[in-house]
């Protein structure tokens, strides 16, 4: 019970959760983006700072060279001026030197592989955050988009009005003719009481008219002279 109860939350918990970041996805992407970005801005400080320390130990490798090529010459003159002993102690200055450039060396190598593999990764990350602007643009547009069909769906999905407006017109088109009502009414009246049977026989021929009508006058007329 206390499983299921457990799993019932967690789902009802994913699901809100779930909810929320699709109301806020916008927002969201946007966070992810500067995220991104300061992670790129990062990267680039770091990259730089390889860079620099590259170019130091340049300099110091040159330098070092430099020290070890006019040092070796200045010995050279030392032994074939038969100054051994300075020559031997040029000679270990010049293997210090050598240990010394061979180390900075490999730390060079070292930073030009490390900065070609940050130079690559700044790059692609430059080039996904480009896309990610560029997505969240269509993000942006969609959702624009979404949300007026929603708004305009609510509108036309009010189904109540439409069919309360519908039902009003059909009851005004379908009510009956209370003039005609009135006339029926009347006939069923005069036919329960049989009021109107003496002008129904005289209609019908049978006994005197109960009315003039203007063929009785002229005969009259025509009587009377």
């Amino acid at each position: 019970m206390f499983k299921t109860l457990t799993t019932l939350v967690n789902g009802a918990n994913a699901r809100a959760e779930e909810r929320v970041r699709d109301h806020y996805s916008i927002e969201l992407i946007d966070q992810k983006i500067r995220e991104a970005e300061a992670s790129l801005k990062a990267a680039k400080f770091s990259l730089a700072s390889l860079i620099q320390r590259e170019r130091s130990e340049a300099r110091q490798v040159e330098a070092l060279s430099n020290r070890i090529a006019d040092l070796t010459q200045r010995t050279k003159l030392a032994l074939a001026d038969g100054r051994e002993d300075m020559a031997t102690e040029a000679a270990g200055a010049i293997a210090q030197l050598e240990n010394e450039l061979t180390l900075r060396h490999t730390t060079v190598e070292r930073l030009e592989t490390r900065i070609l593999q940050l130079r690559h990764s700044v790059e692609g990350a430059t080039r996904r955050i480009t896309d990610l602007k560029q997505g969240a643009i269509a993000a942006r547009a969609a959702k624009k988009e979404a949300d007026i069909q929603k708004h305009l769906g609510r509108h036309v999905s009010q189904d109540t009005a439409f069919e309360e407006a519908e039902e009003l017109i059909a009851r005004v088109l379908n009510r009956d003719d209370p003039f005609e009502q009135t006339q029926i009414l009347r006939e069923i009246d005069e036919g329960f009481d049989r009021s109107d049977m003496t002008e129904r026989l005289s209609a019908a021929g049978y006994g005197d008219p109960l009315k003039s009508t203007a063929q009785d006058v002229l005969q009259r007329l025509r009587a009377d002279k």
